[in-house]
């Protein structure tokens, strides 16, 4: 990776600037916002695409807290609605529901009108934790049981095998991420095609590159079902001293709060570019983060019209969420929750 690099992959703060024909934001503002595409949020101003930004004005919800939001919050609904497509009343298992991701996907299978929600943890201290989070249930991975219409799996290895023999007839899994760093299972074609069921992947990286409207609309619903009540993060907040803390945290894989040193957070303009937050490591399973850098073997993202449209960001308190970061989670750091 070419240096200086600033990781960095959402933020909380007020806009300082905006690229031009930026609409819907103004200097001074109040937002969230995803910089998972390019990176940058540890930096105390930042620059994203004006798509990826939500505003916060008049909400009842604070920056640190908005700032825990723009990635698992906005991926929970993202993976649920936009990919498994879940329909009113039909059963859904997580697991790692005890991490960041996880933590979020349960309650949003929630408010999209799931019937029965199951979580699955990876040792029996994070049980309690996970059922906090809008679960009916919650198991050991190794005694899930039963079908399920939606199965979600960050964990791969066995769990990805066995969780597509817990799909119902018609019933959809969801890859998003590999955190046992197991080799890749692969999926028997066949067996799809005589049981009825599908097998879909997501990576924020990569969609916030190619869909940021989506994303953004996604992650605009991340921040208004927050401020309404019916999407909690918790978070603990470190000053900026201990940032080697809150990696350390992060690393350790057993915490489903956010966590992350308190910064300047920014953000804001139009195709052009939102500022994030920091305290999580950028991600590695997406396109290139920074034009001529990749932290891994990825397909490079096409460029697109009006990307060059940028903006400056602002500063506020941000605290950084990352208890269970895609990034983290994608590498298999520290394990599955």
């Amino acid at each position: 990776m070419p240096l200086p690099f600033v990781p960095g992959i959402e933020v909380s703060g007020h806009v300082r600037a905006l690229g031009p024909g930026v609409e819907g934001l103004r200097v001074g503002q109040p937002v969230a916002a995803l910089t998972i595409v390019d990176g940058g949020g540890y930096a105390e101003v930042a620059v994203t695409a004006a798509d990826l930004v939500a505003p916060l004005d008049g909400l009842a919800l604070e920056l640190d807290v908005a700032a825990a939001l723009p990635s698992n919050s906005t991926t929970a609904f993202l993976v649920l609605d936009r990919v498994a497509r879940i329909e009113p009343g039909e059963s859904v298992l997580v697991h790692a529901a005890a991490g960041g991701v996880g933590s979020q996907l349960g309650q949003a299978a929630r408010l999209l009108g799931a019937g029965r929600v199951v979580g699955t943890v990876g040792g029996p201290a994070k049980v309690e934790a996970a059922r906090a989070f809008g679960y009916d249930e919650v198991v050991l991975r190794a005694a899930a049981s039963g079908w399920f219409d939606v199965v979600v799996d960050m964990v791969g290895g066995a769990t990805r095998r066995d969780s597509l023999d817990l799909l119902a007839p018609m019933g959809r899994l969801v890859v998003m991420g590999n955190a046992s760093g197991a080799e890749d299972v692969g999926m028997p074609a066949n067996e799809l095609w005589l049981t009825n069921k599908t097998v879909s992947g997501f990576n924020l990286a990569a969609f916030a590159a190619t869909h940021p409207e989506a994303v953004g609309q996604a992650l605009r619903r991340a921040v208004n079902a927050a401020a309404g009540g019916g999407l909690r993060v918790q978070i603990d907040r470190l000053p900026l001293t201990q940032a080697a803390e809150a990696h350390r945290r992060i690393e350790s894989g057993g915490h489903h709060r956010q966590t992350g040193p308190e910064s300047a957070a920014l953000s804001s303009t139009r195709r052009g570019q939102t500022g994030r937050d920091s305290a999580r490591e950028p991600s590695c399973a997406g396109p290139r983060l920074r034009e001529g850098s990749r932290l891994c073997e990825a397909a490079p993202r096409p460029r697109q019209a009006g990307r060059a449209t940028r903006g400056a960001v602002t500063r506020g308190a941000a605290t950084r969420g990352a208890g269970a970061s895609p990034a983290a989670r994608a590498r298999g750091r520290g394990g599955p929750a």
